[in-house]
């Protein structure tokens, strides 16, 4: 069984400009998570993108570059079009797709979560969620309403008698060949979840993220 990596990393980046590539501790942000792939059991790490700084900075950390085509690369692509264009254009059986922005993901998730591909078509990180009493806010006739979100303040429930849940916390997803092509999704199927503390599923979106990241390395 060959198992592949793909970072999907675009040059545009509306929060930071060439947020893929920032510095990070003395790394390109990329680098974190190429590293990690490298460590791990994948056979060969790949990078997907549209930008030539960023690919130089992939093959310079060993990485193997498979260039995407600009319609690929906007602000509103999914990442599910790259991941079938990465299909259509690498051998693979078992497919890792890891985001560029979890500097804090390590090797051995992604091995657990490919352990786990022994009993699932499909393996996604997450991390533990309590339960907390969330609300949304709305305008009506110019008067701000707030409503609870999916529990009853007259019923208000105990924290612990409340099953916990898992979020996504994007650092990689886990399928096969045959999920992606014929779910054209990231994950499908009998779907594991592979857990994460939240510390280790921090994510970089903006620049107050990166100062807080570097507390965390």
């Amino acid at each position: 069984m060959k198992v592949v990596s793909v970072i999907l990393a675009r040059g545009g980046s509306k929060g930071i400009p060439r947020k893929n590539i920032i510095n990070l501790d003395g790394h390109p942000l990329i680098w974190y998570t190429i590293n990690a792939s490298q460590k791990s059991e994948v056979h060969e790490t790949w990078i997907s993108t549209d930008n030539d700084e960023i690919a130089k900075i992939a093959t310079d950390s060993g990485a193997l570059v498979l260039r995407r085509p600009p319609n690929l690369a906007t602000d509103t692509s999914q990442s599910e079009e790259s991941l079938l264009h990465f299909a259509d254009n690498v051998d693979f059986d078992i497919l890792v797709f890891i985001q560029p922005t979890s500097p804090l993901l390590c090797h051995y998730h992604i091995n657990q979560g490919l352990d786990m591909m022994d009993n699932h078509s499909s393996v996604f990180s997450a991390y533990k969620e309590h339960w907390q009493p969330r609300w949304n806010k709305e305008n009506i006739l110019g008067i701000e309403v707030s409503h609870p979100l999916e529990w009853n303040p007259n019923q208000r429930p105990r924290r612990q008698d409340v099953e916990e849940t898992y979020v996504e916390n994007g650092a990689f997803y886990i399928t096969t060949r045959e999920s992606l092509l014929k779910s054209k999704l990231r994950y499908s199927g009998n779907t594991g979840i592979l857990e994460m503390t939240q510390q280790e599923s921090f994510q970089i979106d903006t620049y107050n993220d990166l100062e807080l990241i570097k507390k965390l390395l």
